[in-house]
């Protein structure tokens, strides 16, 4: 986007790979002012710290390659700015706001800042509410907070991206609001994926995905963020609309803020990380709420580095989490997909005030049953399930049938599987899970449960169904 001269103009002092230092003879740049230098001021940097009454040092959103000492720079007068409007969506973006799905400029568009303020307090809606998916497992077990933020912890190749989708498709048809995706240190693939993926299920038009890439500079991964964040407000005061903004990953933003700490020569905190952690990631959670307009809420991958739960930035990403979504890859091999574990994943929401008390006792009898099933499974695959009590074994069939209901056929991997996708409210699921407490399909086949929406669909559900691989075996 063309950004105003000011004709403020400097000097470069110093380079060093993405920190560049400037003297200006007149008024020094604010802090978060673009500077713009190099062949057709191509080269755009953000003013970090003042030195002195006549420098400042500034990180680097775009390749340094050519720039050198004396070169003359100039200044914007003005922080990065990004468009915001209803012709965004449907398109990809980069940190500047600028189009990298090869269409064209949008038009009908306004420039914003993306260092807004996080709204006072007296502004904010003080109503603990359900954000309901359409998906059971998440609904009913980890049910997600209008206008909070969801960490989904999982590795590659557990359906991470198909649940995002998933819910991206479910946020249009059931909340009539849209998405906003955010690749924080994206690799191109995934990336390009992501985008087809996305067009291919329809779901691309009232979306907008924002990329800071593995190969741009810290910087620029480091303000991705706030460029979707940006815009996920323009649509939630402006409009009036219910956002999804999901961020992927949020790690990497916090490793840019590392990256740019060190080139800045910050003197680090525990384990090299930035001693500005907690206030920078909390200067993107603390714009993530609900107005009396609309909310955005927000489903962050986190990345946890070597499983160590107590790294200070796995620590400060849960101190601003509402709830929190494992992905198992034992339960993907065993074919139960959306493979959330429902043992390991939690939310502040699931407590009686918030969900009821009808709501709260069905979740907890269904994780007592399932971690009873799984205490049993080593005795099970030792000496067989014959050799259990009878009140064992009903918990046993209880469980596996539990399992089996908690998966669902999603409607973006439609064209994949040959099966219609389901959308279950929460109702539904709450009348399923606790008609299989009671045991009323004690003589039901399991694999009658597999894959379907809710409960009522047992009946249509063909005898044959194939059923997943059986977790004893796997055990």
């Amino acid at each position: 986007m063309p950004t105003p001269s000011t004709n403020n103009q400097g000097t470069v002092t110093a380079i060093r790979g993405g920190v560049v230092d400037v003297h200006f003879d007149g008024d020094l740049p604010r802090v978060n002012n673009l500077l713009r230098t190099g062949d057709d001021n191509a080269i755009v940097i953000e003013v970090a710290l003042h030195l002195d009454t006549r420098q400042v040092r500034g990180i680097a959103l775009t390749p340094t390659q050519g720039l050198a000492r004396g070169a003359v720079v100039e200044d914007t007068g003005e922080p990065l700015r990004v468009p915001v409007g209803k012709n965004i969506l449907g398109r990809a973006f980069n940190v500047f706001g600028n189009p990298i799905d090869r269409g064209e400029i949008p038009t009908d568009i306004e420039l914003r800042t993306v260092h807004s303020k996080p709204v006072p307090l007296a502004e904010r809606s003080t109503r603990s509410e359900i954000f309901t998916t359409g998906i059971k497992a998440i609904d009913v077990l980890a049910p997600l907070e209008r206008g909070g933020k969801a960490g989904f912890f999982g590795g590659a190749g557990v359906g991470k991206t198909v649940l995002i989708t998933e819910l991206i498709h479910n946020m249009v048809g059931a909340h009539q609001g849209v998405s906003i995706f955010c690749g924080i240190g994206e690799r191109c693939r995934e990336g390009e994926e992501l985008y087809r993926e996305m067009r291919e299920a329809g779901v691309l038009d009232n979306t907008v995905m924002v990329f800071g890439q593995m190969n741009e500079p810290p910087g620029a991964r480091f303000r991705t963020g706030l460029t979707a964040l940006t815009m996920a407000e323009y649509f939630r005061e402006d409009l009036g609309q219910e956002v999804l903004l999901l961020i992927d990953n949020i790690f990497r933003f916090i490793q840019a803020g590392m990256e740019i700490s060190g080139l800045l020569g910050l003197l680090p905190s525990r384990l090299g990380y930035q001693p500005t952690l907690a206030s920078e990631l909390a200067a993107l959670q603390e714009r993530i709420i609900n107005t009396r307009r609309g909310a955005i809420t927000s489903i962050q991958a986190v990345y946890v580095p070597a499983d160590d739960f107590t790294d200070p930035a796995a620590v400060h990403t849960f101190s601003h989490l509402s709830a929190t979504i494992v992905l198992s890859r034992r339960r993907a091999s065993e074919g139960l997909y959306p493979a959330i574990d429902p043992l390991e994943s939690n939310s502040k929401m699931l407590s009686p005030q918030v969900v009821g008390e009808r709501h709260y006792r069905i979740a907890r009898q269904i994780r007592l049953t399932l971690a009873t099933y799984e205490e049993l499974k080593d005795i099970i695959a030792m000496l067989g399930i014959e050799e259990l009590s009878r009140d064992d074994r009903r918990t046993v069939f209880r469980a596996r049938r539990l399992e089996r209901f908690l998966t669902q056929p999603f409607f973006t991997t439609e064209q994949f599987t040959g099966q219609e996708g389901r959308s279950v409210s929460l109702e539904q699921a709450l009348a399923g899970c606790d008609r299989i407490l009671d045991d009323e399909f004690s003589e039901t086949p399991e694999q009658a449960l597999y894959m379907i929406g809710a409960i009522d669909e047992v009946k249509q559900k063909p005898a044959s169904a194939a059923p997943p691989p059986k977790p004893e075996d796997a055990a």
